[in-house]
């Protein structure tokens, strides 16, 4: 959320695993029998009758060239599927181009941070008009552009939007969401680093594209040009970009704040995109980035004053260091009592307990919670859960 969160301020962000064709919205792709058109499944994004890395095809059925080597080896080294999401009607001597081949290679990072671009543009635009239109005798009502509640539609929105622009690469759009679909969905370790990685870009040029198209309302709002404060400060600004937390918050306050933001958001998610959940329509369909802005929209209605609920690294993190960048100086980092390692633990903290909690109630599916020992099996004997946990990808061509 491109809320404060500290400042009025909001984030989320989540799991679509929803296709680009419109065959089914629960899927990346459907199997194609006649043609061999592989595709992700919408729970591990694994590919159903899918080759392992050395037998990946070089070719489509119509012949043309779209898995070379190096692409192939790219995606591999990323821990991506062998085989990019791609549309049967896009296949065409287009994707020979060598841009064609490296964003095949990097489809699903480029989408990652699409998605995150969208979600932080509308998020922090949002903080922005309520924040610098404050007190505007010529707004409707003579009161500003917006109250709080604006900035839980925006967030809200950017997420929606976000999911939608995402869903080749499974739409996480955090950091936290990503790490729980690893460490409870099967989702592959190895995707982890790159996703990570596209999201705080992601983020940070969203950060940057509000700011240019505020800065001259900044400078207003700040007193002058070059001037850039953080909360407490009357004019401080600092809070489009990033969340700052209530002054009267302890450490503890603003820890649990942000973890049990983030621990409503996974156990959501997961009930959303569970099949098994009669409460909602296979894995969430077309309904899913509408129930995902319901969500949003709820989490900073109820739980976003005290800390602004960052509950998104990506969000958090790469706006705030890009005010850093631009001036805003070392109370980026120390305002709230160097609170900005809150929103980078605490939601990983939050996500993982929260989908433990749904999975220990509610999941009847393949989960490590769901295994001897609630999992500490597993915990007890890592080497052999890793092996096992690679060989099982690799069986199943996921990576």
């Amino acid at each position: 959320m491109a809320h404060q969160r500290g400042s009025p301020t909001h984030d989320w962000a989540l799991p679509l695993d929803n296709g680009p064709t419109q065959r089914d919205h629960n899927d990346y792709f459907k199997p194609d029998l006649k043609h061999q058109h592989l595709a992700y499944t919408h729970d591990t994004q694994k590919l159903e009758n899918a080759p392992t890395e050395q037998e990946a095809p070089e070719r489509t059925a119509s012949g043309n060239l779209v898995e070379h080597s190096t692409t192939l080896g790219v995606r591999t080294a990323l821990g991506l599927h062998p085989s990019a999401p791609l549309s049967e009607e896009h296949d065409g001597p287009q994707q020979e181009l060598l841009w064609s081949r490296i964003r095949l290679a990097l489809r699903e990072p480029f989408a990652e941070f699409c998605g995150t671009l969208i979600l932080v543009l509308f998020g922090d635009g949002s903080v922005a008009q309520v924040l610098l239109s404050a007190g505007q005798k010529s707004a409707p009502g003579g009161n500003g552009f917006g109250p709080y509640q604006s900035i839980s539609w925006g967030w809200g929105l950017g997420v929606m939007l976000g999911v939608y622009v995402a869903g080749d690469s499974g739409a996480y759009l955090n950091p936290a969401i990503t790490f729980s679909s690893c460490l409870y969905r099967g989702l592959p370790w190895r995707r982890f680093p790159i996703y990570l990685l596209a999201q705080l870009l992601g983020g940070f040029v969203a950060a940057g594209i509000v700011y240019g198209n505020y800065i001259t309302a900044i400078d207003t709002v700040e007193g002058g040009p070059g001037i850039r404060t953080v909360p407490p400060s009357p004019t401080a600004t600092a809070g489009i970009f990033c969340t700052y937390p209530q002054p009267f918050l302890t450490k503890t306050s603003q820890f649990f704040s942000e973890f049990i933001a983030s621990a409503i958001l996974m156990f959501v998610i997961f009930a959303l995109k569970d099949d098994g959940n009669n409460g909602v329509s296979k894995g969430g369909g077309n309904w899913f980035p509408l129930g995902l802005f319901f969500l949003i929209f709820g989490l900073g209605a109820c739980f976003g004053w005290e800390t602004g609920y960052a509950i998104n690294l990506a969000r958090d993190f790469g706006p705030r260091l890009f005010s850093y960048c631009v001036g805003y100086g070392h109370g980026v980092w120390s305002a709230g009592g160097y609170y900005f390692w809150i929103p980078m633990f605490a939601p990983f903290c939050g996500c993982a307990f929260g989908g433990f909690l749904y999975d220990l109630f509610i999941y009847t599916g393949p989960s490590p919670v769901n295994t001897p020992w609630l999992g500490l099996q597993r915990i007890a004997h890592p080497q052999k859960t890793i092996q096992g946990r690679l060989r099982e990808h690799k069986e199943q061509g996921v990576v």
